[in-house]
């Protein structure tokens, strides 16, 4: 996510989360309507490289969060403090922001590779590009995040693009990668 869109958004959430107007309850509507829907706008094609990535979004959605729900008084030093990560977890019950990308970037593969080898989308998943590669070490593909999101279910000794067939058993494979606990 571009800095300038995150400074925006910041910018946005810290004028109106910081308000007494507005309940905490229309916060967390506006944080999963608003802010959410742009933060993760085209996500479905993201290849993350680095677990750096995953964190900054990490970061982004814990710093909305920390705003919308405030600071706690200590129970036994009776100082103010920001919450915690598992304190927001437990007030924000919807699903970590890295479990949301994961499992609408295996939706959008299932979508894909159920398309038929007719459709461009699908021949350009599946197909290898001409000429030679750069130096150094291969970029990290689409196809292979959704290996390792596999893996991390426990898929990966099939062949994804076969499993991704039966509609039923993908949509559990989609619900098992958006429940995986993520640290």
């Amino acid at each position: 996510m571009k800095t300038e869109v995150r400074e925006c958004l910041l910018s946005f959430g810290a004028e109106s989360f910081s308000s007494n107007l507005l309940t905490k309850n229309l916060k967390v509507k506006i944080y999963r309507t608003i802010i959410m829907s742009v933060v993760l706008y085209g996500c479905e094609t993201w290849s993350f490289t680095l677990r750096e990535e995953e964190r900054r979004l990490k970061v982004f959605a814990n710093r909305v969060l920390r705003r919308i729900f405030g600071s706690k008084r200590d129970e036994i030093t009776r100082e103010w403090r920001k919450l915690y990560n598992e304190e927001l977890n437990d007030l924000y019950s919807s699903p970590n922001i890295v479990r949301v990308i994961k499992s609408r970037r295996m939706k959008q593969a299932g979508h894909v590779a159920s398309m038929g080898e007719r459709m461009g989308v699908y021949r350009i998943l599946v197909g290898t590009p001409e000429g030679k590669r750069p130096l150094g070490r291969s970029r990290r593909r689409w196809e292979d995040n959704t290996k390792m999101n596999l893996q991390e279910v426990g898929c990966e000794c099939m062949d994804w693009i076969e499993l991704a067939q039966d509609t039923g058993r993908w949509r559990a494979l989609v619900s098992a990668v958006m429940n995986l606990r993520v640290p």
